[in-house]
């Protein structure tokens, strides 16, 4: 089959289409990788075909990233000042990606293409689609922390059913984001349609949950057809998942490090995280790694001792395993990472999903939660200084990495595109027959 996968946003939401395409391409399937440009250079050294949508993302634009981060109305800036005003340059690349230069059989589209199912209806190209983690279900009875409202989260343990007022809540707060949604599928002659930020993105033929359940598990709101398949790891750099050599001579040198690190968007909103992280690492007497991207402001002013590694980038997949600790912002990819490494974590959420993903690894029994505001040296060395005195946190965390041990989200969800696509082609053959 020929099948576009097809998502507007970070690494982290672009790594799990690589992964899946990748397995697909070994199966011999045709994917096509229709992501903003800035993923190029990434994407095609692997050998997959590579469409670029708009609207594309300037990894060096610190203030939309800062503004997309912010806890209170993150989400909302990054719905209506980034994706919407381009959605409909988003729907004219990807409906050529899905029809140029012969039409695709299936697509996979993640969330934030809003575009994606318009091109699916006006097409009628069946569609999956994928999340990769639980806050994209928004569940009233497994309720997820709502960045600006994280408070309400806490009140569903006290007021039975009070998940349904989460859900309202956010219904309510979006009800206006929309908008240009509806406005471009009444251009193109379709009907308004279902609450696009709620329930339209979720295809009604296979909705993939990209990660495990030690995360979240099936609930009775959730879409149908919905398949937990398990986390799709993909991390390397262009096909190379290797340490850069400076890091790999450190780690090797002396005792597992604790790892700070802020995944690849927030990173570029990092403030004063690195300069406090080196702080309480030299307090503490502890070897560190600080992963400071490509910004040069994240560098610590202070002279580092040569206990403290800095580098710009490093697979997870490579440094986690061979850590003590991990410091990082929450997002589902770095989490997933953690989890599989068997280690334990200090998460410091910005927005998004990150919070309630925070919330779900402190209840599993494998991580620490600080707030941003509170990331502090003498916060970050007591909270570091017991987490790494607990050998029950190190044993939880190695116990659930074992546990997904017995999970293949790639091999899972792989399964499942190959079977939609053979029914799909089985209900045409019947129709073509009648």
């Amino acid at each position: 089959m020929r099948i576009v996968l097809s998502n507007i946003g970070t690494y982290g939401d672009t790594n799990p289409l690589i992964a899946l395409a990748l397995e697909l391409k070994r199966r011999g399937h045709t994917p096509v990788m229709a992501v903003p440009e800035v993923y190029r250079p990434k994407i095609a050294p692997l050998g997959l075909e590579f469409y670029a949508i708009r609207p594309d993302i300037d990894p060096t634009n610190n203030v939309l990233v800062e503004m997309v981060y912010d806890i209170k109305n993150g989400t909302e800036h990054g719905l209506r000042n980034f994706l919407f005003p381009s959605l409909r340059q988003t729907y004219d690349d990807l409906l050529d990606a899905a029809t140029k230069p012969v039409r695709a059989d299936l697509l996979l589209m993640g969330e934030l293409n809003y575009a994606g199912p318009i091109v699916a209806e006006a097409t009628g190209i069946p569609w999956a689609s994928y999340v990769l983690a639980p806050l994209s279900f928004f569940s009233a009875f497994d309720p997820p922390v709502l960045p600006p409202y994280p408070r309400l989260a806490k009140a569903d343990k006290r007021v039975p059913g009070f998940g349904r007022v989460i859900k309202r809540v956010a219904r309510f707060a979006s009800r206006k984001w929309p908008e240009p949604i509806y406005d471009l599928r009444r251009e193109l002659g379709l009907q308004r349609g279902t609450n696009p930020l709620f329930d339209a993105k979720h295809s009604p033929n296979l909705v993939l949950a990209l990660f495990s359940r030690v995360l979240g598990v099936e609930q009775k709101d959730w879409p149908p057809n919905t398949l937990i398949a398990g986390f799709a790891y993909y991390d390397a750099d262009a096909g190379n998942a290797k340490l850069p050599p400076q890091l790999e001579k450190f780690v090797a040198s002396g005792p597992a490090p604790v790892v700070f690190t802020l995944g690849s968007a927030a990173v570029l909103a990092a403030g004063d995280f690195y300069e406090v992280s080196a702080k309480a690492a030299m307090e503490l007497g502890v070897r560190a790694v600080l992963l400071i991207g490509s910004d040069p402001r994240n560098r610590p002013a202070q002279p580092l001792p040569d206990s403290i590694c800095v580098a710009e980038y490093a697979p997870y997949s490579e440094l986690f395993s061979r850590a003590s600790l991990v410091v990082h912002q929450g997002g589902v990819g770095t989490t997933a990472q953690c989890l599989r490494a068997g280690k334990p974590m200090l998460i410091m959420p910005y927005s998004h999903d990150q919070p309630d993903n925070a919330r779900r690894m402190k209840r599993l029994g494998v991580a620490k939660v600080i707030q941003k505001a509170g990331y502090t040296p003498k916060k970050v060395i007591r909270k570091l200084r017991k987490m790494l005195d607990d050998p029950k946190l190190a044993e939880k965390a190695r116990a659930v990495a074992e546990q997904l041990r017995g999970e293949d989200g790639v091999k899972t969800a792989c399964d499942a595109l190959e079977a939609l696509y053979a029914q799909t082609k089985h209900s045409q053959a019947a129709s073509a027959q009648q």
